[in-house]
């Protein structure tokens, strides 16, 4: 949630550690923990012609964790309803088929009136490229948000843009001064 008296037109530093989601386990996962990480946050589903992007995604949370970095995965049934499962059926998939380690959330949604409000915020930070027309909405699963150390929202990457052409920007935020 957003922390009281924060509004999406402030644009403060470290306002992502604001927002307490909810892990897939249903206990509330401050962002607060992550702070001074670089972050890839992905919205995620078990069901989609993406879906594969988990072994890439897992891949990068692994070459470069001990250096400060993590992948939260935020699962998503808002797109042709592609992550039906509960969090149990979630959590069993993606370790049986990708082993995943990185931390997912419980299933959220992305866009519309039901959004999570760190969706509303990191599309506000970065709107895409539609944005310059108001058009803001995630477009599918596994649609990534990079935040540096310093907690800012420094890019967004579409679907098809795959986890390993990501892992030199995310070594320059892991290599740039705190």
């Amino acid at each position: 949630m957003l922390a009281r008296g924060f509004h999406l037109k402030d644009r403060q530093e470290g306002a992502i550690y604001q927002f307490s989601p909810l892990a897939l386990d249903g206990r509330a996962m401050g962002l607060e923990q992550f702070r001074g990480r670089v972050l890839l946050i992905v919205n995620t589903a078990s069901q989609c012609g993406f879906t594969p992007q988990y072994a890439g995604l897992e891949k990068l949370y692994r070459t470069f964790k001990e250096r400060g970095f993590a992948v939260l995965g935020f699962p998503c049934n808002q797109f042709g309803g592609q992550e039906p499962g509960s969090a149990a059926e979630i959590e069993a998939f993606c370790e049986a088929k990708y082993g995943l380690s990185f931390p997912l959330f419980a299933k959220i949604e992305v866009n519309g009136a039901g959004a999570h409000p760190l969706y509303r915020f990191l599309k506000h930070e970065q709107p895409g490229t539609l944005g310059i027309l108001g058009v803001r909405r995630i477009k599918w699963n596994f649609t990534k948000f990079l935040v540096d150390r310093q907690g800012n929202v420094v890019e967004r990457f579409g679907p098809s843009a795959a986890p390993r052409a990501l892992a030199a920007k995310i070594e320059r935020l892991l290599d740039s001064p705190r």
